[in-house]
């Protein structure tokens, strides 16, 4: 069974700012690494690192190589 919603001024939650370019994308910025872990490929060793980026939550940080984020 539903219940009839009752405005709350808690509910409502501020955006967060954007900075877009000229083209209407914006560029990603690391914030954070969260983790690291090395994962085998056959014969390789990948180590990768887990990167919260800037205008994210932690439930969409992502995977990289380790490499690309010293660039």
């Amino acid at each position: 069974m539903l219940w009839q919603y009752r405005s709350d001024p808690s509910h409502i939650l501020e955006p967060e700012e954007v900075e877009l370019n000229p083209n209407l994308s914006y560029d990603e910025e690391p914030v954070q690494i969260l983790d690291w872990e090395v994962k085998r490929l056959r014969n390789k060793n990948v180590p990768l690192v887990k990167v919260l980026w800037r205008n994210h939550k932690v439930e969409e940080a992502t995977w990289e190589p380790e490499a690309t984020m010293r660039e």
